[in-house]
């Protein structure tokens, strides 16, 4: 039986319900991550020690209330997890998550899950004051039409669309100059505070852009995608202009058998703007990652941010392979 928040109750066969049991559902969690990546076309292999990473700094999520895990002859097969953020818009997002392992999908398992977050979801938002806006919130990836599917069946509608875009790592960019009066110098620890600021600011512009907590920064700082050596940092002065932060994932590229760069986290603040900044970092960024042996970058876009950012990744080169969907709902208790 599935215990809803709400009281009720659903049964399906085979099928067993409990709640999370702390680090030693990691393995799981990892195991039905990383083979429903597979199915979606997903490149990524999350570790164990990457969910720990995530669970030490969780806001507005209590796993042991907030988790629901689903299991065959006590081997668990699909997991549920909820928490709530606020926009920097004022709008509170209360958002849904759910992993089935591929074996077991196409049975209505995907659809109890979203049931149960949202009963979840509903159960946090009474507690919450009334007169705060409010949404629920999930995703999906164009590669996986029965999430889709399961989403827009079910009251959501989509409202945002980001493109991975891949470029191969030849022929070599153009090379772009620096605005004048900016320098790329070596990063330091010292750096690190002004550089997430730097982002967040820049960030800030962004659509459903949420404000980073304490914990958000902790957890950056412990990322193994964390890797100053490869960030292009641009100053003026004592002050970040802009920046890629670039990274290689190691772990990815072994499993994957690519050698693939990631020019990610591509941001200028407000006054650099206008300026070729972001296109001068990221082609030296491409550059670098050419003379490391890399044969491909790949990076994140928003296709419809205002600032033309998709146009720019366009004309360096970058062509989109997938697309993650944000989907909001209107909210009811």
């Amino acid at each position: 039986m599935i215990p809803f928040p709400d009281g009720r109750s659903v049964s399906l066969s085979n099928l067993a319900f409990r709640s999370f049991r702390g680090a030693r559902d990691f393995p799981a969690m990892v195991g039905i991550m990383n083979a429903t990546a597979r199915v979606d076309k997903l490149e990524y292999n999350e570790t164990v020690e990457d969910v720990a990473r995530v669970f030490a700094h969780l806001a507005n999520c209590d796993p042991y209330q907030d988790m629901i895990f689903a299991e065959v002859d006590g081997r668990p097969i699909a997991y549920g997890l909820v928490f709530w953020r606020d926009e920097i818009t004022g709008l509170r997002l209360y958002t849904s998550l759910g992993f089935i392992d591929a074996e077991f999908r196409r049975h209505g398992l995907g659809r109890v899950l979203l049931a149960w977050n949202q009963a979840r979801l509903a159960e946090i938002a009474r507690t919450h004051d009334p007169e705060i806006e409010k949404a629920y919130n999930a995703y999906a990836v164009d590669t996986s039409p029965g999430g889709v599917a399961l989403l827009e069946s079910s009251g959501y509608e989509m409202a945002r669309r980001f493109a991975e875009v891949i470029r191969p790592i030849d022929p070599p960019p153009s090379p772009v100059p620096l605005p004048g009066g900016l320098r790329i110098v070596p990063v330091d620890p010292a750096h690190y505070p002004a550089v997430w600021a730097a982002r967040a600011e820049s960030h800030a512009d962004h659509w459903g852009f949420i404000p980073p907590t304490a914990g958000d920064y902790e957890r950056w700082l412990n990322e193994r995608r964390f890797q100053p050596h490869l960030w292009k940092i641009a100053w003026d002065g004592a002050e970040v202009a802009g920046a890629v932060l670039n990274h290689v994932d190691v772990q990815r590229n072994a499993w994957s058998g690519k050698r693939r760069g990631y020019t990610q986290d591509v941001f200028v603040r407000r006054p650099w703007r206008r300026r070729g900044l972001a296109r001068a970092l990221l082609t030296e960024s491409i550059v670098m990652f050419r003379t490391m042996g890399m044969e491909e970058t790949l990076l994140g876009v928003d296709t419809t941010n205002p600032s033309g950012e998709h146009r720019l990744y366009a004309d360096v080169g970058y062509r989109p392979v997938m697309s993650h969907l944000h989907y909001r709902k209107p909210f009811t208790i």
